[in-house]
This record gives structure tokens, sequence and C-alpha cells, in this order.
């Protein structure tokens, strides 16, 4: 090791960005910071020459020191330098075909780093300047082998060395909640939420901040005691996609390319695990729903002596898929064969005809032997975004034991009727339910500094789920904006802009306009033209002179938007539409004149 000098920072300068040319201007500053000598650039010249001498005395011929006009440049092979066998190594993590493999890289390039860094290097604008960049390179690094180890579970593995660089590096927020997540994985809930007090306490007392939105979620996951979840494996090579704002807000998760048909026999689809399946993954922010939940648990967990179909209907965006996930991570232990949600739709919304699931089904080179159903005991299948009963004829299971939960914006009676289980239709959160969603997303202490704008903010968003996390989402990433600022933006527009910009999945109105176009022309005109009506209650007999048509015929179009979602029955023959819903049929162009009464005509009929 060089002693601390002049050539050992210019030395060190030049290998901190090797292989390029470094300035004159940046050496000297280097080497003398603010207080250059007059003779500068004669004694940086100097410098060179004693430190090119030093590489002949030590026979360093990998190296080679040039003079280029503006500068110097070193050119050095990746093997010499450890910093570029750093940086390689973290090249080939990225393109490792797996987490172990990603894992091994990452190791062996951390192992490069030994001691403090530029320890004998005597250059205080190196350290002010340079020396950050390699920490957080370095940092980053070991956030990425936590990660990947966490997720493959080694859980109880890496709390030591996270405890050593939560300690060293007390700010950096993912160290401590990698820390909390091994801890509360581990069994050790009491110590994992002492460890998020630990954080939240140095953070206020030492930076006048709160902790971040994850280590909030963290923590309430750990109070409610909640399932984490399994871990979930590194895209490249993972058997599943992680859950995402998609999943929390009842879409379907984004899938690959439909497989060519090639047609099996429908029960034998069946006994194999499902290709296009993907093991059930934990619902973000999951909220309310206790009752709803209770009932659906019981459903399909009892009654071990014959199949269970179980169909979870109600209007777009209302939150299906992530209660249906949250009932299949709560039914774990009830289907010790498998659990896993096939989407019945691509992504454009447009269904997969049953002869495309069948046949996917039926591909054993899908199959992973880790993911592999035990076809001799109870397994669930949730199978998301059914469009019409024949879609799923040869999923609905047969063997005692087994059970189907199906989610679709229709009703599904018919099928209920022919092959028995159970319906249960889903409503609008409440108020409370709703204002707990938001602050799960945004924060406790962000939600109760706007209770009220809080309460405006749900009540604008329909307390639909979709809704409410497009802007919970909109909000999290605009940590300035308050609540009663967006509670004014959406007041403006309240449908279009329900959206998140480059998300089509995480948007209201294509939920809705999705919705629509599943049914035929003249029912979709049949929504607008109820939306457009000024009257919040409709009967048969008003409908049928709102649309002009026969009461026989008016009530049987209400029935059919019923069954698709977007109206709601009262007791009594009355029906109503959803507010954002009406909102949104108002922001349609109308598609010819179905009304024979105007509005204002019909809103004064008895």
């Amino acid at each position: 090791m060089l002693q601390p000098s002049k050539p050992t920072v210019l030395l060190a300068a030049l290998l901190l960005r090797h292989n390029s040319v470094v300035s004159t201007e940046f050496l000297q500053s280097a080497i003398w910071g603010d207080g250059q000598p007059a003779s500068a650039k004669a004694a940086l010249q100097n410098c060179v020459l004693r430190l090119r001498r030093i590489f002949v005395k030590y026979g360093i011929a990998n190296a080679l020191i040039e003079s280029v006009p503006g500068g110097y440049r070193i050119s050095i092979a990746a093997a010499a330098l450890d910093l570029m066998r750093f940086r390689q190594l973290l090249r080939s993590a990225d393109a490792a075909p797996d987490p172990a493999t990603e894992l091994r890289a990452l190791g062996e390039a951390l192992a490069l780093w030994q001691g403090p860094f530029l320890a004998n290097v005597p250059s205080d604008v190196l350290r002010r300047d340079e020396i950050p960049h390699l920490v957080e390179e370095r940092l980053r690094a070991v956030e990425r082998a936590r990660d990947i180890e966490l997720s493959m579970g080694r859980c109880q593995q890496v709390i030591t060395e996270l405890w050593t660089v939560a300690r060293a590096y007390p700010a950096r927020e993912r160290f401590r909640e990698q820390l909390i997540e091994a801890l509360y994985r581990s069994g050790r809930q009491a110590e994992a939420l002492a460890e998020y007090r630990a954080v939240k306490g140095y953070l206020r007392e030492e930076l006048g901040v709160s902790p971040g939105s994850s280590l909030q979620r963290l923590e309430l996951i750990i109070l409610r005691g909640d399932d984490i979840g399994p871990p979930v494996p590194d895209d490249r090579g993972a058997a599943e996609d992680p859950a995402d704002a998609a999943t929390a807000a009842g879409l379907p998760p984004a899938e690959d390319p439909p497989t060519p048909p090639t047609p099996p026999t429908a029960r034998a689809a069946l006994t194999a695990p499902p290709p296009t399946a993907r093991p059930i993954a934990p619902v973000p922010h999951f909220t309310g729903r206790a009752a709803e939940t209770a009932s659906l648990v019981t459903r399909l967990t009892t009654g071990a002596s014959r199949p269970v179909t179980v169909v979870l209907s109600g209007a777009p965006g209302i939150g299906k898929t992530a209660l249906a996930q949250h009932i299949a991570l709560l039914t774990r232990d009830a289907f010790p064969g498998g659990r896993f949600l096939v989407p019945m739709s691509h992504p454009d919304g447009s269904p997969r005809s049953p002869g495309e699931i069948a046949s996917a089904l039926a591909r054993p080179e899908h199959h992973r032997a880790d993911d592999a159903a035990d076809h001799g005991r109870r397994r669930l299948l949730v199978l998301d975004d059914v469009t019409d009963a024949d879609q799923i004829q040869p999923l609905l299971p047969t063997r005692p034991g087994d059970a189907v939960l199906i989610t679709s914006g229709f009703g599904l009676a018919g099928l209920v009727a022919a092959h028995g289980g159970w319906a249960h239709r889903l409503d609008t959160l409440t108020e409370e339910e709703s204002c707990r969603l938001l602050a799960a997303v945004l924060g406790t202490e962000r939600a109760e500094a706007e209770p009220d704008a809080l309460r405006l903010l749900a009540a604008g968003c329909g307390h639909f789920p979709l809704a409410l996390t497009v802007m919970a989402a909109r909000l999290l990433t605009r940590p300035r904006l308050r609540v009663a600022d967006c509670v004014a933006w959406l007041r403006d527009d309240p449908v279009t802009r329900l959206s998140l910009a480059g998300d089509p999945r995480l948007s209201v109105p294509r939920a809705f306009a999705t919705a629509l176009d599943r049914l035929d022309p003249l029912l979709a005109d049949a929504f607008e033209a109820i939306g457009r009506w000024d009257r919040r209650r409709l009967t048969a007999r008003l409908g049928a002179r709102l649309l002009g048509v026969a009461p026989q015929e008016a009530e049987e179009t209400l029935e059919r938007l019923v069954d698709a979602g977007l109206l709601e029955e009262e007791p009594a023959g009355e029906y109503h539409m959803h507010e954002l819903l009406r909102a949104f049929a108002r922001t349609r162009p109308g598609r010819g004149d179905l009304t024979a009464v105007p509005a204002a005509t019909a809103a004064a009929s008895p």
C-alpha cells in the first residue's frame, strides 16, 4: 500500500475515473484542494513523473498513465482493479438467469470491498465528492443481496448481517425494513415491532421526518398480526409475479400471451397444475370486508365431502379480485393441494375462450415441480374476471373437497342454479373502510393531518377500492400535495382523473368502459340513458317511459344491468346507480335517441 502522499492522491483520482480522460483542473483540486500553489500545473507534472517511477520500481506493467489533451488517463485492465471487477460483477448479476446465480455474483462483488474507502488517500475533495458515490454503489449491492436472500426464505440467516448494516447506516430505511421483515418472518414479532419503533424514534429525533410508507405498511402488518405472505422471488426465473397496485384495486394481473389451443379433454385439464395460474400473492393495503371474508371463508372450507363453487360478483373496480386473493391466503391450511389464481381475460379485457384455457392448463412443459399440486389433496382455483358460465364449465370442481372461487362482473345465477354453489354480491366500502384504505397507503400521520379532507376524498371516489387506490397512489407520489388539494382537483373532473398515467390497468374509466363493452350495444345505451337521468331512483314503470319500451322489457333491461354490476336493486322493485357510475355515464357520448321521454318529464313522473 502506498503511503499517504500527493502521488497517492493522483493515483486514486485517476483510478476512480479509469480509462477516461481526467482533467488537469480536477487532479489539481484533488491533490491541493482550494490551496493550490501558483505552480500547480508544473507540480502536477512532477507528481505524474514520480508515480510513473513508482510503477517502474515495483514492476507494474499493466497500468499506463498517458498525457492527453486536457489532462491524463490511466489505462488498466479489469482484472487489475477491484472497482472495475466489482462493477463487472454487478452487470453479471443483472443478467443472471436466476436468483441463486445473481446472489453468487453479488457475493463475489461485495467480497472485494475490504477496509474503509480511500483510507490512505489524504484528499478532502475525493472524500467529499467520490466516497458518497462509492458507498452508494456498495450499499445498493448489499440491499439487492439481502432482498434475494429474503425471497429465498433465508430470514434467520440474514438477521445478524442486517443488524450490523442497519446500525452502521441508521438513516437508510431499506436496511431497517429488511431487518424488520426478517425478524417478523422468523416469528419474532415483538422484536420486529421494537425495531420499527427504534427507527421511527431515530428518524424523528435526528432528522425530523417520519418513516416512509413501506415501513409504515410493515408496521400495520405486524400490529394486526397479518400474514406477510410467502417471500416473493425475483422476477427472473420466478414462478409468479409479485402483487401490484392493480391487484389491490381488484384488477387481474398482466399475463403472458395465450397459448394456441390444442383441444384436450376438459376434465383432464383440472387434474394438472395450471401453468397460466399463479400462486396467490398477498394483497397490498387490504382493508375491511370483515363480514364478507368470514362468510366466504366458511363457505369454501366447510363441506369437504363435496366440491364447492362460490361466485363473487359486483361492479367493476369494486375489489372482487383483491377479496378473492385475500380469502385464498386465509384458507391456505384448508387447501394443501395448492391455491392458484387463473386470469380468465386478456389484458385488454377480452375473454379467453374455454379451449384456450383448457389447452394451456394441460401443457406439461409449463409445469414446475415446486409448484405442482398434490393431486390427492384439496385445492382451490380462483377464476378471475369470468365473463360467462360457458367459459368456466370445464374448470368446475368435481372431486370432493376441491373448491373454485369465481370473480365476475356478472351474477352468473344460471351457473349457480345448474351446478349448485353460493353467490355473493360485493358492494362499495363503508366510509370508515375507505378512510382506512387511504391511510394504509398514505401513512397514518398524513391521513390524520387532514381527516375531513380524507373523508371528502373517499366520497369523491365513490368508496370504490380501485378509485381509492388510484388517488392514494397519486398522493403518495406527490408528498407535498395536500389531500384537500386533491379533493378539489378531482371535483373538477370526477371520472377521467381517476387514472394513473402510464398504467392503463389503474384506470376507473377504463374498467367501467371494459365492462360496458361486454354488453349488448342496446343495453349499453340504456345504461347511459339511466346515468344521464336526474332522478336517483328508478322503477320498471319509469324505466319504460325513460327508455321508450314496454314495462316488461324495461324490467328485463334493468335486471340485466343489475346482473352486469352496473345497477343496484333496492327493495320493492326500485333500482339505483352508484354515483361514480352515473358520472361515468354522463361522460359518454350519446349513441342514438333512446329516451322517448325527456329527462325532465320522466323525473316529474310518479
